[in-house]
């Protein structure tokens, strides 16, 4: 059964400001006046104006999904978000933050306590129909999304057809991998390279801490977030991490011991430096470093998985490591292709502890990652892919005698709207 068969998605929310709240049964309104069927029905089955009334009336109407603004009267949005985190654990919320720094740091901190999602406030729009239309594009996916906690986005998967497709694709993937490991499986990992979208700063913060100091290469990580929010996360995330995190800035050298999280503005990329495909293993060699630029969204998205996974690919061959992580859409699934096609190593995050499992389950439905893995095993299985086999001096992973190229059509046919970059 599709999300789109089942009953309405009942959206409760939470807002002290009159216009917001306006906004938003205007919003609900109008999106039920267009709905054609094709995707889940959402209403608004309720809206209060502070905390303590939004814990009254989640007991009440028994909602599938929150809104829940950040700051109001007599109870703050996190104190409500904790005590539902005991109350109604189950209860999918999505915080709704103001696009300042503090609105950034608390969001994060709600993220952190359990929240699905979050969206900002329309703040720049001209006009009341067009706030409405860029807060119906924020929220709409996001509450089919986190309703259907753990699916693809907009898509369920029963367990019956999710299972039997795990079995036909593992089975498929042994034999892949027994054909090819004399292949692929000698390259020790030269770059790990992250994509996370919904649920991604939990995720993260759930990760990343596991990994010692002397991890022994950098890593790479797309969050789809904005910029005001990405920099907000480097700096948590770099609280609690034995490695550093920084949000990348352009020519960064890309050594071991940091971890570079792309601006909320920006797409990120590897910069293959001069003569890397002779020189790389001479000692004083430059090393690959960052590259960022300001190319039309992908996928919807700025930064894009896609950008830096098929970069890194191009650069470290074989080496690179890239893991899928929990998130809505698509973006991913075509530069985990191209680090398949390199006979490098592609990892998904489970559906189980996925906040929604699109971007992963798109990779593992495609055949070309290892079974998923559930969150609590990620940060183990990247340090001991990365530990693997450093002392070797092997050729390089994109040599021909041992690897397929990175076909320029390839990447054209499934990105028609990507510039040709190779």
């Amino acid at each position: 059964m599709s999300m789109a068969d089942k009953k309405t998605i009942r959206v409760l929310a939470a807002d002290d400001s009159a216009v917001m709240r306006g906004v938003l049964r205007r919003l609900f309104s109008t999106q039920r006046q267009r709905h054609s069927g094709t995707a889940p029905a959402v209403e608004l089955c309720g809206v209060v104006h502070d905390g303590l009334e939004c814990l009254s009336a989640v007991l009440q109407l028994r909602p599938d999904v929150l809104v829940l603004d950040l700051e109001m009267p007599r109870m703050h949005g996190l104190e409500v978000l904790e005590r539902l985190r005991i109350e109604e654990p189950g209860l999918p919320v999505i915080m709704c933050s103001s696009y300042m720094e503090s609105g950034a740091r608390s969001t994060l901190e709600a993220l952190a306590l359990g929240a699905a999602d979050y969206l900002t406030k329309p703040s720049e729009q001209s006009d009341f129909a067009s706030a409405l239309e860029a807060l119906a594009a924020q929220l709409m996916p996001k509450i089919i999304a986190v309703a259907g906690r753990g699916t693809a986005a907009g898509r369920q998967e029963p367990a019956s057809r999710l299972g039997a497709l795990q079995v036909a694709l593992t089975q498929s993937q042994h034999l892949t991998e027994n054909l090819t490991a004399s292949v692929c499986d000698w390259a020790p990992v030269e770059i790990v390279v992250i994509g996370v979208s919904t649920g991604g700063p939990a995720a993260l913060e759930a990760v990343l801490p596991k990994l010692a100091a002397d991890f022994p290469v950098p890593i790479m990580i797309v969050q789809h977030m904005p910029k005001l929010f990405t920099g907000a996360l480097a700096q948590r995330l770099d609280r609690i991490c034995a490695l550093r995190v920084r949000e990348a800035y352009d020519r960064a050298e890309l050594a071991p011991g940091t971890i570079w999280l792309a601006p909320g503005d920006a797409h990120m990329e590897v910069r293959e430096p001069e003569g890397w495909a002779t020189a790389a293993r001479r000692a004083g060699a430059p090393r690959p470093s960052i590259n960022l630029h300001q190319k039309p969204s992908l996928n919807h998205c700025k930064p894009s998985a896609d950008y830096l996974f098929i970069s890194a690919a191009k650069v470290y061959g074989a080496g690179t490591l890239a893991l899928v992580m929990t998130g809505m859409g698509t973006d991913g699934l075509t530069g985990a292709r191209c680090v398949h096609r390199v006979c490098g190593t592609v990892l998904t995050q489970d559906a189980a502890t996925s906040a929604v499992w699109g971007m992963p389950g798109r990779v593992f439905e495609a055949g070309i990652s290892r079974e998923p893995l559930p969150l609590a095993a990620l940060a183990g299985e990247l340090s001991r892919r990365a530990a693997a086999r450093r002392g070797e001096r092997l050729p390089r992973a994109h040599s021909p005698t041992v690897s397929r190229s990175i076909e320029r059509e390839d990447i054209s046919a499934a990105m028609p709207q990507l510039e040709v970059i190779y």
